[in-house]
């Protein structure tokens, strides 16, 4: 007890000094801080095929959070997510569309079709929630997969909404009089197309959705689905309203999945049914489980790695073994990327079960305890 009073006592400022705040004496927040600088600076000086990675990662990282919280904090399994992010996409294309195509549009601002597009996809996540809210496990994710081949049928056979299997362009985003297109912008002697400018909207989209997960995660809503997830009963008999908050939950998910789809969308420039099958759910599942359950920066993290891999195997491709450009023999990229983040799942759920962000903390309470020893 001495001994921990004298601890205390040299922790102690002199009389007469003011403390320092906290964040200036932790190291992760200038680290913190210069990430955050790098990532501003990252458009003047990284080419096309970067940045349009990086919006990837992004749109990638805002879907993995919502189904981080559907399947990670609340035990739901969804293998519908892709359904989801095409309705934000093809929303947003309906909403934000003159017409002039021959096909359906409503000419409406684009940044009001990018919030209806959320909206709608939060309206069909809210028209399957009744059945999210009864069922669970296998029985769920067999449900949701459904929604998968209805939206592919959908896509492929309505044309006048979704331009069939040729898909139909995506109109520009137009933000405070500033366009988001390839006509360049001047800034700091740097041209500025799409990409450059959509980076600056990516991050800013990604970091609100960011801390509003975390602040639901962290508060009361945030407990009530963690106890539905670790047993459901229970979380009922002490009075959570389980069926309700299972039912919310798709909701705001499935807002996640629509606002990825709109940011997907607008850097592809070009909608197409194709993108949006099982596949695609199956990825962010992997994301999810790779990145670390019920974790934000989880979800992130397994993000970047699973979207930013196929990409980097098609760079390289001509410098790496066995991998080879589509069409060429060899493996091609996309399906080496799928063996690589499939053995990466066997891998975390065998000897990392709480994933890339697990094994950070881990480090860092090693560290911590290395130090104070």
């Amino acid at each position: 007890m001495s001994e921990v009073l004298r601890r205390d006592k040299a922790r102690e400022a002199p009389p007469g000094t003011r403390r320092r705040p906290a964040w200036l004496t932790n190291p992760r927040s200038y680290a913190g801080a210069a990430g955050a600088v790098l990532l501003l600076a990252l458009p003047f000086y990284l080419d096309r095929f970067w940045l349009q990675a990086g919006l990837f990662a992004m749109a990638a990282a805002i879907g993995a959070i919502g189904i981080n919280l559907l399947t990670g904090a609340t035990g739901q399994l969804s293998m519908g997510h892709a359904f989801f992010l095409a309705v934000g996409a093809y929303a947003y294309c309906v909403f934000a569309a003159d017409g002039g195509d021959g096909l359906t549009g409503l000419g409406l601002p684009t940044w009001l079709a990018a919030v209806l597009a959320v909206l709608v996809a939060g309206v069909a996540g809210g028209l399957f929630s009744p059945i999210s809210g009864r069922l669970s496990g296998a029985y769920l994710g067999i449900a949701t997969l459904a929604l998968v081949f209805i939206g592919q049928h959908v896509m492929f056979n309505a044309h006048d909404l979704t331009g069939g299997a040729n898909g139909r362009d995506v109109p520009p985003l137009n933000l405070f009089g500033l366009t988001f297109d390839d006509r360049e912008l001047l800034v700091a002697a740097v041209p500025f197309g799409s990409a450059e400018k959509l980076w600056y909207a990516g991050l800013a989209v990604l970091l609100a959705g960011a801390l509003f997960a975390r602040g639901v995660l962290r508060g009361r809503p945030g407990r009530a689905m963690n106890a539905i997830r670790d047993h459901r009963i229970a979380a009922g008999v002490i009075g959570v309203p389980v069926a309700r908050h299972r039912a919310a939950v798709f909701v705001l998910s499935s807002m996640y999945a629509g606002l990825a789809g709109v940011l997907l969308a607008l850097v592809f420039q070009r909608t197409v049914p194709d993108y949006f099958g099982i596949t695609l759910s199956l990825e962010y599942l992997a994301m999810i489980v790779i990145g670390g359950l019920g974790s934000v920066s989880g979800a992130v993290a397994g993000a970047v790695f699973v979207s930013l891999l196929p990409q980097l195997l098609t760079r390289y491709s001509d410098a790496l073994p066995l991998v080879s450009a589509p069409g060429t023999g060899g493996i091609a990229p996309g399906e080496a990327s799928r063996y690589l983040y499939g053995a990466a799942v066997v891998l975390v759920v065998l000897f990392l079960p709480g994933g890339l962000v697990r094994m950070a903390a881990r480090r860092r309470v090693t560290t911590h305890s290395g130090e104070e020893r």
